[in-house]
C-alpha cells in the first residue's frame, strides 16, 4: 500500500510532470488559455498516459530491446489516434480548437519516458496509476494554468464548457468582473503562460520549502528518548 501511495504522491506533487520534471511544456503552455481547452487537453493526455502505462506493462516481458522503443511509439500512436477519432465524433468543435497539439500527445515527453522509466519495469496495476496519477498532476497543472489565465485575460471562467460537455453547460460561465472588463491580453499570450507557470513553479517550492522546515522543527523539538545501556565487565 506504501507503494501505491508513493505513486500517487509523486505524479501528484512529488514528481509532477509541469512543475517538477518540466516536460509536456509545448502543449502545457500552448492550449492553456481556458479552462475547457485545458481540461480537453487534460483528459486526452491522462488517458493515453494510462492506456500505455498499461499496455507497455502487459507486453514488457515479449519485446526484445532492439524493437522496445518503437513498440511502445506505435502503442502511444494507436491510442492518441483513438482519442483523436472519439473527441472528433463527441467534441468536435473543442477538437477544432486543440486542433495539432491532440496528434502531437504522440511526442510528448511525459507520456515515453513513463512507459520506458516506469511501465517496462513494473506489473500492470502500479503501471496504470503511475499513468493515471502522471496524468491527473498534468491535468491539475494545466487546469490552475487555465484558470488564471481566463479569469486575468478574460475576466471570465468555465467560458464555452459546452464544447466538451454539451449545451447544458453553457450556463456554466461566471463573469467575475462585470460585463465592462476589457481583459488583459498579455494573460491569454505565450508569454503569460511562462509567467503562469513561473508562478505556480514558485508556488511548489515555497511550500516545499515550509513543509521541509516544519518537519526539521518537529523533528528538533521531538522528546529525546533516554536508554540504559547495560555494559559486562
Amino acid at each position: 500500500m506504501s507503494d501505491y501511495r508513493k505513486i500517487t504522491m509523486d505524479g501528484l506533487w512529488h514528481n509532477n510532470p509541469a512543475t517538477v520534471q518540466i516536460l509536456g511544456l509545448c502543449p502545457l503552455l500552448a492550449v492553456s488559455g481556458t479552462v475547457v481547452n485545458a481540461l480537453g487537453l487534460g483528459l486526452a493526455t491522462m488517458a493515453v498516459l494510462a492506456g500505455s502505462n498499461a499496455c507497455v506493462s502487459l507486453i514488457r516481458r515479449y519485446v526484445t530491446d532492439a524493437v522496445r522503443l518503437p513498440a511502445f511509439v506505435m502503442i502511444i500512436a494507436a491510442l492518441v489516434t483513438v482519442i483523436e477519432m472519439l473527441m472528433q465524433a463527441f467534441t468536435f468543435e473543442l477538437y477544432e480548437i486543440l486542433g495539432i497539439f491532440i496528434p502531437l500527445i504522440v511526442t510528448n515527453c511525459v507520456v515515453l519516458g513513463r512507459a520506458d522509466a516506469f511501465a517496462s519495469k513494473n506489473p500492470i496495476g502500479p503501471a496504470l496509476l503511475d499513468g493515471a496519477m502522471m496524468g491527473a498532476g498534468f491535468l491539475v497543472i494545466l487546469l490552475l494554468l487555465g484558470g488564471m489565465r481566463e479569469v486575468i485575460g478574460q475576466g471570465t471562467l468555465f467560458t464555452n464548457m459546452q464544447l466538451l460537455f454539451g449545451p447544458a453547460a453553457a450556463s456554466w460561465e461566471i463573469n467575475l468582473f462585470g460585463a465592462d472588463y476589457r481583459g488583459f491580453l498579455f494573460a491569454v499570450l505565450p508569454p503569460g503562460a511562462f509567467i503562469g507557470l513561473g508562478l505556480l513553479i514558485a508556488g511548489k517550492n515555497v511550500i516545499d520549502r515550509r513543509l521541509k522546515e516544519a518537519e526539521k522543527k518537529r523533528l528538533k523539538e521531538a522528546p529525546k528518548v533516554s536508554r540504559r545501556v547495560r555494559t559486562t565487565g
